[in-house]
């Protein structure tokens, strides 16, 4: 399942995404968003994880937790065919 987290603290890492939802099992992917001129951090985030209870379990831990002092909100990720 393909979850996004908006909101994300310009300073937070990819790897500080990646470790957050580990905590709640195996992350496929993490792909922090980055502005294509400034190469900084756009705020939001895709992580990808293999077991729907998994991140159905992330989802609803993580969603409007405090991460480097922003409310985070995670939701799942909808492609434009869906």
């Amino acid at each position: 399942m393909k979850l996004i987290i908006r909101n994300l603290d310009r300073s937070t890492t990819e790897e500080e995404v990646k470790t957050l939802f580990e905590g709640y099992g195996s992350v496929q992917s993490c792909d922090l968003v980055s502005d294509k001129t400034t190469g900084g951090s756009k705020g939001f985030a895709f992580v990808e994880m293999p077991k729907a209870g998994e991140a159905k379990a992330a989802m609803k831990n993580l969603n409007n937790t405090t991460v480097a002092e922003k409310k985070i909100r995670v939701k799942r990720a909808v492609s434009k065919t869906e």
